[in-house]
């Protein structure tokens, strides 16, 4: 298992799909995730460090945990299958729960757990960009300081 950290969310153009960036923390491989609209909008908020007047599914699943004294003591994205990534969450160290990588991410920021991911997964999915491409990257993190949770409203 690789420890991940989320570069950000950004839409892909021309299809509008958003990507979720995470990068290895010991490492030069990225995993871009393809996600819905709604955990995009979930973890740019995060990220961003938006204040909703409710809160959102994601909040919700922290405050139950927070409730019922359960940790979030990470998340693993554990498996890549027919492009469809699988991830658990791993609750006081010992219970599993399945999730999609989206959700386990959206969750992970908010409890501030640890992201993980299997290295067969990074083999399989990784990539690795070349120094011609960190102005990419450094494009990439331009583009997440200036885009807005409201970009990833389904209704634009």
């Amino acid at each position: 298992m690789r420890m991940m950290t989320v570069v950000g969310v950004r839409v892909e153009l021309p299809s509008n799909q958003p990507v979720v960036l995470l990068k290895e923390n010991d490492g030069n491989r990225y995993l871009p995730i393809w996600i819905g609209t709604v955990e995009a909008a979930a973890i740019a908020y995060q990220q961003q460090d938006v204040q909703l007047s409710r809160p959102l599914t994601h909040d919700l699943m922290r405050d139950i945990l927070k409730a019922l004294e359960a940790t979030l003591t990470a998340v693993e994205i554990i498996e890549l299958r027919d492009t469809i990534y699988f991830a658990e969450l791993l609750l006081n160290d010992k219970t599993r729960v399945p999730s999609r990588s989206s959700d386990a991410i959206a969750l992970a920021l908010r409890a501030d757990a640890p992201i993980w991911c299997a290295e067969e997964v990074l083999d399989e999915a990784g990539v690795v960009l070349p120094d011609t491409q960190e102005d990419e990257v450094e494009k990439f993190r331009e583009f997440l300081e200036e885009v807005s949770p409201e970009d990833f409203d389904e209704h634009h």
